[in-house]
């Protein structure tokens, strides 16, 4: 487990909220509201906290959200949701002033809950939205998912468009998708900064330095938006937000959560799942065995004081 103070891509967008609300405060509260409601979508028969866990989650208590990054794929039958290309459960507990976060493998092989086969996890958003990714995450790793929050890779270029672009240090020079990027100090727009972070296959780290990139980039984001002055830039974050921002947490619980647990963000662990790889029928797949799971499953549920 290592110690990192840079939150992923999903994470990003309550932070970025939040920062907003406290640089702006009243002044742009209506439009506050308004992208409030535009990114609610309730989890249909799900309703506050996960129904795994024995009792519910009093004012205070740690919480766990699943933040998903979807990357849809026009022309793909099943992806008119979305497949989700990044996936991490996040549990907060502020009592002991500290956020874990699991960064689950997209291609790690599970019972997809709902309908019934055996695939990659990231079909599940695909197939049934965030309630049967969920529902799959639950039943795999036996971690309760109380809240949840998506956002279209997409949104992600127009955020860092919306900051006028951020400025990372690159430790690898490559070629992605006809973007050059030196080693060095460099300036992305919001084009850069996605094939930026989604490069893996020319880095000897693999996916490690991928998430590398994916944590400078959204550092970068955040040091943006912690300076957040204009009003007028607020509005395009806000935009933004509305548009491509997806999460069953309402205005009133957002609000409330920030204040309630904005200090178990002194201290972020991130979390990686151990897994070996294998091809099935011509599919590569990331085999996570029960060890593994127990030992994920135990380490989030007791920082839940479950």
């Amino acid at each position: 487990m290592k110690k990192k103070t840079a939150l992923k891509v999903t994470a990003l967008i309550f932070g970025i909220l939040f920062l907003v609300v406290i640089g702006v405060g009243l002044y742009i509260f209506n439009d506050i509201r308004n992208t409030a409601n535009q990114m609610y979508e309730p989890l249909g028969d799900r309703q506050g906290s996960s129904p795994i866990r024995e009792t519910e989650i009093q004012e205070g208590e740690p919480i766990s959200i699943l933040l998903a990054g979807v990357d849809h794929t026009p022309g793909r039958e099943e992806d008119v949701v979305g497949r989700s290309d990044s996936i991490i459960v996040m549990t907060l507990n502020p009592v002991e002033r500290s956020t874990k976060m699991l960064s689950i493998p997209r291609d790690t092989r599970v019972n997809i809950v709902g309908r019934g086969t055996t695939e990659k996890i990231n079909h599940a958003h695909a197939y049934g939205g965030a309630e049967m990714l969920i529902n799959t995450i639950e039943e795999a790793f036996d971690i309760p998912i109380d809240h949840y929050a998506g956002i279209n890779m997409e949104g992600f270029t127009r955020l860092i468009d919306a900051f006028n672009g951020v400025e990372v240090y690159n430790d690898l020079s490559f070629t992605m998708d006809g973007s050059q990027f030196p080693e060095g100090t460099i300036s992305l727009d919001g084009e850069e900064a996605l094939k930026y972070t989604r490069m893996r296959y020319d880095d000897p780290r693999g996916d490690a330095g991928r998430a590398n990139r994916q944590r400078d980039v959204i550092e970068a984001l955040m040091n943006e938006a912690a300076s957040l002055s204009s009003i007028t830039k607020a509005g395009d974050i806000l935009d933004v937000l509305g548009s491509t921002v997806r999460t069953d947490l309402a205005l009133g619980d957002m609000w409330s959560y920030q204040s309630d647990y904005i200090d178990a963000l002194d201290q972020v662990d991130q979390i990686e799942v151990n897994y070996t790889g294998q091809t099935i029928d011509g599919l590569w797949y990331a085999i996570v065995n029960d060890e593994e799971k127990a030992r994920v499953r135990d380490e989030m549920r007791s920082h839940l004081d479950l």
